[in-house]
């Protein structure tokens, strides 16, 4: 693994990294996953919270393919914005509660993890595209399956 030999590389790796965190030793895209849901429980203010989801996502497309080139690999595990912003995605206008949080997370890390279609094809594509997409489609997976249980919920 390639470390970065400047200020613009230290900075996309950090940004990629999401301040280091892809460089715990292991399960780092599920520490980044959680560090979203810490974050959902501390931004209460829905706009703050959809801002700051665009924003996430916005990083991550921007810095996710030359990440990759940096780190040698495609879709390096210590790439984990894409994580944390599919994350965020899941939970974005949910109720900020214990349940949704957790629900969420897990939820999240399962469609992650089992790459569904069409997260299986967007994982198979090169740059950005391969590394975020299947992140969103995980995301809109774990926020279509929350707001059914909600839906749910209030009918009972």
């Amino acid at each position: 693994m390639e470390k970065p030999q400047t200020y613009k590389e230290f900075l996309i790796i950090t940004v990629a990294t999401l301040g280091g965190i892809g460089y715990v030793p292991l399960l780092q895209g599920t520490v980044a996953s959680l560090a979203a849901v810490i974050v959902f429980w501390c931004v209460k203010n829905e706009l703050a919270y959809f801002l700051l989801t665009v924003v996430s996502l916005i990083l991550a497309f921007a810095f996710s393919s030359s990440a990759e080139k940096i780190l040698k690999r495609k879709d390096a595990p210590q790439i984990v914005i894409d994580d944390f912003s599919g994350m965020l995605l899941g939970l974005i206008f949910l109720p900020h509660t214990i349940f949704m949080g957790i629900g969420g997370f897990l939820i999240f890390r399962l469609f992650d993890s089992l790459k569904i279609y069409p997260a299986n094809y967007f994982e198979e594509l090169k740059g950005a595209a391969g590394v975020v997409g299947d992140d969103i489609v995980a995301g809109l997976y774990t926020l279509l399956i929350l707001n059914l249980v909600l839906f749910v919920r209030a009918l009972f």
